[in-house]
């Protein structure tokens, strides 16, 4: 069955114009440069973000200087699991000052991740050495393994974590 193209009914004149203009749109797009840059979005995509982000740079801590990291008033919270130091400031939920997990933000959350408790007696005080771990089973060093491959998805990795005399 052969279909003849019938340009005499307004409908068919009406696909055919829409048509050949649609295709005059995408062939020959609009080269027209707005007058003024976007800033901010209004009515539309705008690649122009409002602000952004501040850029996070790989620093090296010690438990001193990470302790100020704790998201009081609003700052930036780090951790350290394993000496791998971790911006974990978009979940503030969690790890600000009244999360569930806020004792381990500004310092070295390795034993308490490892062992599944939120104690404070998991975590050594700033001014003695890094927890060296050696007491812990091979299932909590498997589980704090798994804490760290779940933050290295989910946030930024800053820093790494040394002995307060070794910055």
């Amino acid at each position: 069955m052969a279909y003849i193209l019938d340009f005499g009914t307004p409908v068919n004149t009406a696909l055919l114009i829409y048509i050949l203009y649609s295709v005059q749109k995408i062939v020959f797009p609009s080269t027209s440069i707005p007058k003024t840059i976007p800033s901010e979005f209004k009515h539309g995509y705008s690649w122009m973000p409002k602000e952004h982000p501040p850029t996070v740079l790989f620093k090296t801590y010690t438990p001193k200087t990470l302790e100020p990291f704790s998201g009081k008033d609003g700052g930036r919270i780090l951790l350290a699991i394993n000496s791998i130091v971790f911006d974990v400031t978009a979940g503030r939920n969690f790890y600000g000052p009244d999360g569930m997990y806020g004792n381990f933000a500004g310092r070295d959350a390795s034993r308490g991740m490892a062992k599944q408790s939120f104690d404070l007696d998991m975590l050594t005080a700033v001014d003695q050495p890094l927890d060296k771990l050696q007491d812990l089973r091979s299932d909590e060093i498997e589980n704090m393994k798994g804490w760290i491959d779940h933050f290295s998805n989910k946030y930024v990795i800053c820093g790494k974590l040394v002995e307060n005399d070794a910055a």
